[in-house]
């Protein structure tokens, strides 16, 4: 049987190595992942017992609608239920927008360096992804966009992502760059423009937009979230796409039945109301940045500032035989190299300890003192 050339050629995502799988390939007993951008916190003790609570029926299928989640859900964001849709972490919401919008031939564009999945999922699809170049500052290029979208724009074209912030680099666009944008192209009914905003409770920067303020000015408007960041839920996989009602009523009709089970329903009810758990993790991460800088600096390691619970950094070596070099030192980071990263590297912020492990085998690695 014929198979596409597109499935053919199709790299899957590749996830950070697991730490038991570290601890045997190297004989450790001590591994450090700072390679996923996961909450170094742990669970909320409030979501473990939801977890425990909720263990008792799963003999019975989930919630079909997520009746209770998207209450919540509601009131926390400000937006109705019927604006929500929820997704077996982001990849899925990424998946079902482009299979509902693209047929096989069309066009998605992003940033060079955006969320691998984007482009994953479009040549799943059969759908051609056009990336448009970083600035130098390794910030999403929004007047190259411009000039794209100008000049270009066909019936072929249909969704335009916008991680902000961006991972792998951390960086993000502004609000007065967003909304001059959306003002040239927002409502146009021919794009739908996707912010992905996986990272925002982590964000400092005062400028940076909420994209959840642009459904309702904008139709052509839809936002994703993850509760796997700093809520805690990367192993239970949710994620919530915001958009109008119609938009959210044609996804419904594709989405998977029990897409979301029901001891992750559950836990995201439980996450979303424990403030101070989200408030720690914020507080974790800023300090884990400042050291992170403080060490890069004394290193005389380039880096990028970061508006997520990760950080960007260029490599003195080439960027697998760092990776390599940390691994045996029984610390997992990121190499880049599907991103088109050579030479750089990605560390996700953990706890203290867990840091300082790192960058002290940075620096053994490295033949630098701090």
């Amino acid at each position: 049987m014929k198979i596409s050339e597109e499935i053919k050629k199709l790299v899957p995502y590749q996830p950070g190595k697991p730490i038991e799988e570290t601890k045997r390939e190297y004989g450790l007993t001590d591994v450090v992942k700072l390679a996923s951008n996961e909450n170094p916190l742990g669970p909320s003790p409030k979501v473990l017992e939801a977890i425990q609570r909720a263990a008792l029926e799963v003999h019975r299928y989930p919630d079909g609608a997520a009746y209770e989640l998207k209450k919540v859900c509601a009131d926390h964001f400000g937006v109705t239920e019927k604006q929500l849709l929820f997704g077996n972490g982001s990849n899925e919401l990424i998946d079902l927008l482009i299979r509902l919008y693209c047929l096989p031939g069309d066009k998605i564009i992003t940033s060079q360096a955006a969320f691998i999945a984007y482009k994953i999922c479009a040549q799943a699809a059969r759908v051609e992804t056009i990336e448009v170049p970083l600035r130098s500052d390794f910030v999403f290029d929004f007047e190259k966009l411009t000039e794209r979208i100008q000049n270009d724009w066909s019936e072929s074209h249909k969704l335009i992502f916008i991680p902000n912030p961006n991972n792998p680099t951390g960086t993000y666009v502004g609000q007065s760059e967003v909304k001059k944008f959306l003002d040239q192209f927002g409502s146009r009914d021919d794009m739908m423009i996707v912010f992905d905003e996986a990272y925002s409770e982590y964000v400092t920067a005062e400028d940076h937009p909420n994209a959840l303020d642009f459904i309702g000015e904008y139709q052509n408007v839809i936002v994703l979230r993850t509760l796997s960041k700093a809520y805690g839920l990367a192993a239970l996989r949710v994620g919530i796409m915001f958009a109008s009602e119609e938009v959210i009523d044609l996804l419904d009709r594709i989405r998977m039945p029990f897409n979301v089970n029901s001891l992750a329903q559950e836990a995201a009810i439980a996450a979303l109301k424990d403030i101070e758990y989200v408030q720690k993790s914020r507080e974790v991460n800023s300090e884990g940045l400042r050291y992170f800088y403080d060490s890069l600096n004394q290193l005389q390691i380039s880096y990028v500032p970061s508006q997520g619970n990760f950080v960007l950094f260029e490599s003195p070596l080439e960027a697998g035989e760092l990776v390599e070099k940390m691994l045996k030192k029984g610390v997992i980071l990121r190499p880049l190299k599907g991103y088109g990263f050579d030479k750089h590297v990605r560390m996700s912020v953990g706890l203290a300890d867990e840091n300082q492990k790192a960058i002290s085998a940075l620096s053994e690695v490295l033949g630098r003192s701090l």
